[in-house]
């Protein structure tokens, strides 16, 4: 359980997936909290059910049990454009294989959550101007994905994460398409955003560089939580 001040929590929370005839248990029964400030690492092995259960905690699938406590509402419950509202003015999200927009420019990536938000397009360019720069690429933001790096790209998707303000930051094996500079690079570089902006993350990763930053682990094997500790990070990496 988190020592952190609870944003979310899930309790009971099942996920089933039915391949044919064939019942699979993805998640089963799970109590977790994300808490504020958290820099944490859902830990376990290809099927152990992290990226699920990262998935219904961020709204993007529901459970087939269980509750999902957001400021005492279950979330569950709630319709799909009303999650949607949710997950845009409260949560970020950086995905494993980048997901921006190709046809648009790095600032234009990073405005794209808060242009959904209704922001007024002068607010929004100078706070994805800031967010880059802030992510370590300002001469980068007129490019297009397709002329940046993997880790240039993984540098927008964290900026497009943080633009609307999120409480939580979900981040799915955002290492894995990274070589190792790289990959330490943007761990810094979360981390870093964490302790300034207090913004909680939330890592489904297999990659022991994440698990060796975080502050907590979340250990899955086949659906269920085997362990959650508080560690300290064995070192810390500066670019």
């Amino acid at each position: 359980m988190s020592a952190a001040t609870p944003i979310l929590r899930g309790r009971g929370l099942t996920k089933i997936y039915r391949l044919g005839e064939q019942r699979v248990e993805a998640v089963s029964r799970l109590d977790v909290d994300c808490g504020a400030g958290e820099f944490t690492a859902l830990e376990g092995p290809s099927g152990s059910g992290k990226t699920t259960l990262l998935n219904l905690l961020g709204l993007l699938d529901r459970p087939d049990g269980g509750s999902l406590l957001l400021d005492g509402e279950d979330c569950a419950a709630l319709d799909e454009r009303a999650r949607a509202r949710v997950r845009l003015a409260r949560f970020g999200f950086i995905f494993q294989m980048f997901n921006l927009i190709p046809v648009l420019t790095a600032r234009e990536n990073v405005e794209y959550p808060m242009a959904l938000a209704g922001r007024p397009r002068e607010e929004r360019e100078e706070r994805a101007r800031a967010l880059l720069s802030s992510v370590g690429i300002p001469e980068k933001e007129n490019v297009r994905p397709d002329l940046l790096s993997g880790g240039q790209r993984q540098r927008v998707a964290i900026a497009r994460a943080l633009a609307n303000d999120p409480e939580i930051v979900f981040a799915d094996e955002p290492t894995a398409n990274l070589d190792s500079r790289s990959a330490a690079d943007i761990l810094d570089l979360m981390r870093r955003q964490n302790e300034e902006r207090r913004v909680a993350f939330l890592f489904a990763t297999h990659d022991p560089r994440v698990v060796e930053r975080a502050r907590r682990i979340v250990v899955l094997r086949d659906g269920v939580i085997v362990d959650d500790r508080t560690a300290a990070p064995a070192g810390r990496h500066h670019p």
